[in-house]
């Protein structure tokens, strides 16, 4: 428990029914009925509550939750604040369209990210619903402002599931499979993988081989943009080699190619900084975001430089629901909450909890190849022993176990492999630590079959 922080739910977890319980297990059974089938999900239990570091299900089984709703409820699935907020705001208006009649909350928002992403230099922001959504404006924005068409994505990219910004994701299944053609103009570069580089690989050096390839194939001068996750979210919380971002970075600068930061899953205290690109100081032209951005409400964001979005003419970026009045109000109160309650702070404590535990496990078990991430982003690289070959039937399994011991783990990786850590910044030290004793066990469990 944190002394800072009220929780309305008990922080434990307890199981009262296998799972799933009778009430998921009937759910279930209507939803196959009524949703379509690609809607996949990861767990089989049906929320009825959540709080903290907790969600409870319909049958009453408290789950520890180490995935925040992929990266979303960073302050927590029912924030005092965020509840306030929404509340107070839905009782004067929940839509007016920005287009149409503005209001106070969008331009406090863009104020509040202007300020908050990296750079001092003049910005603006545009606000949208998704990150799919935020990436691709980016994109349009970056082609208009440069009068260029090519854009730069990398290997292991996960930016969405738009038509362009499947085109900029890496991973065909379950992503891309059967959903082309796409979008044209994309060029996909390697990316910098510490665990599976050549040895001795800096990352300038990486950078140089990617510029190199840009240089041959595209040309600098057909570059209108560049984007990378400054750690990669669904391609396997993979972070590249100190040096990679910079180096891509002050290249992009010099030859007046747009380098936009995706920090849908990074952003807002995730991983101890306010994000990623903090770490080693990269000033990105442009930075989209959404997820942690608002307490679990609906909303994502441009921010770059005023020359480069002022540069679109009016009407060219909106949307009838970008920036809803209501999703700014949670915005604000969870930007709020982050502030006061020093999440970047607490990101660290938590990250340094599971490192030091996931390595007891690795030593212990043989089966993790890689443990990495900053802050409350930690993945572990599941292999088999000896070897550095993807485990992902290991993986499945684990995650799997996990869940039926009332804790809910994701999983990602461009191989399957991985086993992604993202607990609400809120969560307690108590309740974590049980959480990772479940993981752990599961994978000893799993691995010794």
């Amino acid at each position: 428990m944190r002394d800072d922080i009220t929780y309305r739910l008990p922080q434990q977890r307890r199981l009262v029914t296998e799972l799933p319980g009778p009430r998921s297990a009937e759910l279930a059974d209507r939803r196959r009925r009524a949703v379509a089938g690609g809607v996949g999900s990861s767990v089989p239990v049906y929320a009825a509550d959540a709080d903290g570091g907790v969600i409870v299900d319909v049958d009453g089984n408290s789950l520890i939750d180490l995935g925040s709703g992929i990266a979303v409820t960073s302050v927590g699935a029912a924030d005092p604040a965020v509840a306030s907020a929404v509340a107070e705001q839905a009782g004067h208006f929940t839509h007016t369209c920005f287009m149409v009649t503005p209001y106070e909350g969008y331009v406090a928002v863009a104020e509040r990210l202007n300020r908050l992403t990296p750079g001092v230099h003049d910005k603006r922001t545009v606000l949208f619903n998704s990150g799919a959504e935020a990436v691709e404006n980016a994109v349009k924005a970056a082609r208009l402002a440069t009068g260029r068409e090519a854009v730069v994505a990398f290997e292991h990219a996960y930016h969405g599931r738009t038509n362009l910004t499947m085109g900029l994701t890496a991973k065909a299944m379950p992503y891309k499979t059967g959903f082309g053609p796409f979008a044209t103009g994309i060029y996909r570069m390697p990316m910098s993988y510490p665990y599976r580089d050549p040895a001795g690989q800096t990352g300038e050096e990486a950078a140089r081989a990617v510029i190199a390839r840009i240089n041959t194939q595209i040309g600098a001068a057909s570059l209108a943009a560049m984007i990378i996750e400054p750690i990669q979210g669904e391609g396997g919380f993979i972070v590249p080699a100190p040096g990679f971002l910079p180096t891509l970075a002050e290249w992009a600068r010099e030859h007046g190619v747009v380098f936009i930061a995706d920090e849908v899953q990074t952003g807002f205290a995730r991983t101890g900084d306010w994000f990623a690109c903090d770490h080693e100081g990269v000033v990105p032209d442009m930075i989209t975001m959404a997820k942690g951005i608002a307490g679990g409400m609906p909303l994502s964001a441009v921010t770059g430089r005023a020359d480069l979005l002022d540069a679109v003419h009016p009407g060219g970026l909106g949307g009838t629901y970008g920036g809803n009045p209501v999703s700014c109000a949670a915005a604000l109160a969870a930007l709020d909450s982050m502030e006061r309650h020093r999440l970047a702070d607490r990101a660290r404590e938590i990250g340094a909890s599971i490192v030091a535990r996931l390595e007891q496990v690795a030593a212990d078990t043989g089966v993790i190849g890689d443990i990495r991430g900053r802050g409350a982003m930690i993945a572990a690289e599941l292999v088999h022993p000896g070897t550095d070959e993807p485990w992902h039937e290991l993986t499945r399994a684990v995650a799997a176990e996990a869940q039926r011991h009332g804790v809910v783990v994701l999983t990602c990786g461009t191989y399957g492999n991985v086993i992604r850590l993202l607990p609400p910044l809120v969560i307690g030290d108590d309740l974590l630590a049980d959480g990772l004793n479940v993981l752990a066990e599961a994978i000893a469990t799993v691995a010794a079959r």
